[in-house]
C-alpha cells in the first residue's frame, strides 16, 4: 500500500471532513498526512490496526504536542468509523499528559520601571508610553490594539470592534491610559482616524509594536495581555469576568490563570503556616 492508495475507510473519512464538515484545506491536509503515513508505514489499513501497534508507531514522536495531534487525528478517524458502522467497538486512544506552563507576565512595578525609561518629550516617546499603558490597562490582543480608531474610545470604555473571531466586546479603560493617549494625540501633526502610527503617519505595524515593548520591557506585547489577566486574578477578579474582558470564547482558555492564583496561595501557606 502506498500513500496514494488509501484504504476505503480513510478515503471515506477524508471525503467526510472535506464535504460534510467543510474543514479548511490546511486541516484536511494535516489529517491526510497524519493518517496516510500510518497506513504506509504499517502496510495495512488503519482500521485493522490495534491500539498497541498504533501506540508503538506513534511513540517515536517525542514532542508530546506533536504526538497528541497525531492521536487526535486517529481518534477522529475511529469515531467516524464507529458512527458509520465500519467498527463494532468505539476506540479512543489516551492523550499524552502535557505539563501546563504558567504564562509569562510582568508585575506592575516591572511595567512601571519600563515606562520610566521612556523620554516623553517627543511624540514618539509619548506614543510608546501610551501604547504600553494601553496594552496593560485593557488586556487587548496586539491586533485589536493596532486596529484602534479614535471613535473606539467612548468615555472610560473601550469598544473593541476588530476582535478575534469577529466577537466585539466592551471593556473599561483606566483614566491614566486615556490621558496618556490624549497627550500623545495632541502632539501628532497630521489628521488620521486610527490611533497608533509610525513617524511617517502610517499605521503602526506589529513588528514595530514588538520592538517598542521589547525595548522598554524586554517582552512581546502579548506578555502585557498576560500581565493584565494576572493582575486581575491576583486582585480577586472572578474567572468568568476575566474571560469576558479578554474575549475568550471558552472558559477553559482562561483557566490557565488559575494556576497563578494557586501558586500565590501555596506561597502564602508556606510563608505563614507553622507546619508548611
Amino acid at each position: 500500500m502506498s500513500i496514494s492508495q488509501l484504504s476505503n475507510e480513510l478515503e471515506a473519512f477524508l471525503e467526510y471532513i472535506t464535504v460534510t464538515k467543510a474543514l479548511s484545506k490546511k486541516s484536511i491536509e494535516a489529517y491526510r498526512g497524519d493518517l496516510s503515513v500510518i497506513e504506509e508505514e504499517l502496510k495495512r489499513p488503519l482500521i485493522k490496526l490495534d491500539s498497541k501497534k498504533l501506540l508503538s508507531l506513534l511513540a517515536k514522536y517525542k514532542n508530546k504536542r506533536t504526538l497528541n495531534r497525531k492521536l487526535s487525528s486517529v481518534n477522529s478517524f475511529f469515531d467516524f468509523c464507529y458512527k458509520n458502522q465500519f467498527l463494532d467497538e468505539k476506540t479512543k486512544l489516551k492523550f499524552a499528559k502535557i505539563p501546563k506552563l504558567l504564562p509569562k507576565f510582568l508585575s506592575f512595578n516591572e511595567i512601571q520601571n519600563g515606562l520610566n525609561l521612556i523620554d516623553r518629550t517627543t511624540s514618539i516617546g509619548l506614543r510608546d508610553y501610551a501604547l504600553i499603558l494601553f496594552l496593560y490597562a485593557t488586556g487587548t490582543r496586539i491586533s485589536e490594539c493596532l486596529a484602534l480608531s479614535l471613535g473606539d474610545i467612548e468615555g472610560e470604555w473601550l469598544h473593541i470592534r476588530h476582535a478575534k473571531g469577529e466577537k466585539e466586546r466592551i471593556v473599561p479603560i483606566a483614566k491614566v491610559a486615556i490621558k496618556a493617549i490624549e497627550s500623545y494625540l495632541s502632539e501628532v501633526k497630521y489628521e488620521k482616524d486610527f490611533v497608533w502610527c509610525n513617524y511617517k503617519g502610517n499605521n503602526l505595524s506589529r513588528i514595530s509594536a514588538y520592538k517598542i515593548t521589547q525595548k522598554y520591557l524586554g517582552v512581546s506585547p502579548h506578555v502585557l495581555r498576560h500581565s493584565y489577566a494576572t493582575s486581575l486574578i491576583r486582585g480577586g477578579a472572578d474567572l468568568r469576568v476575566v474571560q469576558e474582558l479578554l474575549g475568550h470564547s471558552s472558559l477553559l482558555t482562561t483557566q490557565i490563570y488559575m494556576h497563578i492564583q494557586k501558586q500565590d496561595l501555596r506561597e502564602t501557606v508556606q510563608a505563614c503556616h507553622p507546619m508548611a
